[in-house]
């Protein structure tokens, strides 16, 4: 429920707010002049641009095209310059830095193993690369006055055949930095059912993943990431707006595979800006956000792809804010959501919870209310 108590965060509050990541690739968030230079070292010489300004607006402008195919060729480059231990480890340690300055302090942090393997790299070597990089940024994020906690996904190609290997890979790694499983790709054409055989052994492991289901193709595509793989989150899951009507009066009828989601409080990883970018969503107004949040769906808010999508946690929540005039309350309710579908423990998401989330906001509420009382006794005595 939105809070009756008008404390709309400037954009200030809404970088230092406590915030919480769980739909991010690695590969979609490079900062531009890395690029540049890891291009330069790995003799890769087709990139775009090699200014930095303009690889990024490059990225941006790709990425709003309408054209899947240049939407694609963003992530052949990023991932032509990720085939080194050293790219990887510098693209994973500035990912967490970044990331803890816009005040992101857990994070689950999605990449596919199975794209750097062109230098000769194994997969143990890719994972092992990430994860120290991961570690380094978090030391550098502390040493900056942040602190952030940072966990891998390794991802599966849908379209490809590598899904069990993969979650063997997971699963190898699950007490060494890496929290979880996902698959992603095109989803029409390529449902995660053709990967069964991986999900079932994740299951037998007691092992936790999300499965990218509902941006593009639909309710089908939500209904059997559910009912026969088992995924724990949906990775968008947007398109669960189309099992929902709306009548004229404005009341709502939920059709069974939505009241399921919402009844077993099944997280969504929606992102906005990229719903836009691929036509999930005709504007921020008109994204299924919105409705949701009232409907109180298990809602969290994220990136996808930061470079692509010229975001960040801030921009996304200043756009919900902009649109929908959500408060400080309604931050926390997302953020709160995001921390308690975490895959790691219960015991440490409800630390964060307690001890770093719930103190971060209520600094920021008493920063309002004392905001006002100065303005309203300035009033008096004017």
């Amino acid at each position: 429920m939105t809070s009756e108590t008008p404390n709309l965060p400037t954009p200030d509050q809404i970088r230092r707010s406590p915030k919480v990541l769980l739909h991010d690739h690695l590969d979609g968030g490079l900062r531009p002049g890395t690029i540049i230079e890891l291009a330069r070292e790995a003799g890769y010489e087709n990139l775009p641009e090699t200014d930095a300004d303009k690889l990024g607006i490059w990225f941006r402008e790709a990425a709003d095209s309408g054209s899947l195919p240049r939407y694609l060729e963003t992530f052949a480059h990023t991932c032509a310059v990720m085939q080194t231990k050293a790219a990887l480890f510098r693209v994973a340690a500035e990912c967490a830095e970044d990331l803890a300055e816009d005040g992101v302090v857990y994070a689950e942090i999605r990449y596919a193993p199975e794209q750097h393997l062109e230098a000769g790299l194994t997969l143990e070597e890719v994972v092992e690369a990430v994860n120290e990089g991961f570690r380094e940024g978090e030391r550098r994020a502390k040493a900056a006055g942040h602190r952030i906690r940072v966990g891998a996904l390794l991802t599966a190609m849908r379209h490809a055949a590598r899904a069990l290997e993969i979650a063997e890979l997971a699963n190898r790694y699950r007490d060494n930095g890496v929290v979880g499983f996902d698959i992603a790709g095109a989803e029409a054409g390529f449902p995660p059912t053709r990967h069964l055989d991986a999900f079932e052994y994740l299951k037998r492991e007691n092992n936790h993943f999300t499965i990218h289901a509902g941006e593009a193709f639909g309710l089908p595509s939500i209904w059997q990431a559910l009912q026969w793989c088992g995924a724990d989150r949906l990775g968008h899951g947007v398109k669960i707006i189309d099992d929902i009507e709306v009548a004229a009066d404005g009341s709502v009828k939920l059709g069974r595979l939505a009241s399921y989601v919402r009844d077993k409080r099944i997280p969504l990883e929606m992102c906005p800006t990229s719903n836009l970018q691929t036509a999930a969503a005709a504007s921020y107004a008109e994204h299924p956000i919105g409705l949701l949040r009232k409907l109180h769906f298990r809602l969290t808010v994220n990136t996808d792809n930061r470079l692509m999508s010229g975001t960040s946690m801030s921009r996304e929540f200043e756009h919900l804010v902009d649109t929908f005039g959500y408060t400080l309350d309604d931050m926390q309710w997302f953020t709160v959501n995001a921390m308690k579908s975490a895959f790691i423990p219960f015991d440490e998401r409800l630390a964060m919870i307690n001890e770093v989330i719930k103190p971060g906001y209520a600094e920021l509420k008493s920063e309002w209310l004392f905001q006002q009382t100065a303005s309203t006794s300035g009033s008096v005595l004017a």
